[in-house]
């Protein structure tokens, strides 16, 4: 009797022992890939581990560029989800068919500020006719490429509009995303940078010299979107909760905006 016991004791441990590891494998497998801008580091970050927490595999996060994340994608990377900086890159990945265009949804709202070292004592009104060749002095201004990357392309069409394009456009330190043109002005390797409100939030080694206008550039948005490639269970569930008011609430805190009233393709 004891010995049949013992046999049914050791076989429900190989049964409970079994039936753990068949629910954490898929687990495993399930965590949906995620692309998304550089300036989302810190706050998708935070809004992972809360999905995690409430039971789900956590997502695998990749950050760079939108433009070199969409490239990516084009050239048939692998992942679940794309969140661009901007709808031109979502617009080039939709007209080539590489997202799911039923899952396109804005997600975020920012705003483009100037930035300078802490120490600096720049100041600057960020008006039309302002002097920020003068402001720069022998320096450079620190963008994120304006040809292709996102917080380029909005600073580019912020100084146009408040005429201050021509002062500078020779003089501009071009990186390959806007968290590069962050560090430099943070490494005091630039005296101005032009970068997105939270990303000024994130670097306690800059300050914000002030913020451009919202109608001297195009809406800041960022578009998501379910990938054609997308294998993960998972995916559309965490595309839903990057929508929801509780994660809202975490990229809230790192200064993200409710994203304008703008139509979702």
């Amino acid at each position: 009797m004891r010995r049949i016991l013992i046999v049914l004791v050791a076989l429900a441990v190989l049964v409970a022992g079994v039936a753990l590891f068949q629910r954490g494998r898929p687990a495993t497998q399930a965590a949906p890939v995620v692309l998304a801008a550089a300036s989302l580091q810190e706050s998708l970050g935070a809004a992972a581990k809360v999905w995690a927490a409430e039971g789900h595999a956590k997502p695998v996060l990749s950050f760079a560029a939108s433009s070199a994340l969409a490239r990516q994608v084009a050239a048939g990377a692998p992942a679940d989800l794309f969140i661009s900086a901007d709808e031109e890159w979502m617009d080039t990945l939709s007209a080539k068919r590489l997202i799911r265009q039923e899952s396109r949804a804005t997600l975020l709202g920012n705003s483009l500020v100037l930035i300078a070292p802490a120490a600096s004592s720049v100041d600057l009104k960020l008006a039309p006719g302002m002097p920020l060749a003068r402001a720069l002095g022998n320096g450079r201004l620190a963008l994120a490429d304006p040809a292709g990357v996102p917080a380029g392309r909005y600073a580019r069409q912020a100084l146009e509009k408040l005429g201050a394009w021509d002062q500078v456009s020779d003089r501009i330190a071009a990186g390959d995303s806007v968290r590069a043109a962050l560090a430099l002005v943070a490494r005091n390797e630039a005296p101005l940078g032009i970068v997105y409100a939270t990303d000024a939030k994130a670097e306690p080694k800059v300050r914000v010299v002030g913020t451009f206008p919202a109608n001297s550039h195009t809406p800041i948005t960022y578009p998501i979107a379910t990938l054609k490639t997308a294998r993960s269970p998972d995916a559309e569930a965490l595309r839903q909760f990057l929508l929801s008011p509780e994660a809202l609430a975490v990229f809230q805190r790192y200064g993200f905006t409710r994203p304008p009233a703008l139509k979702s393709t």
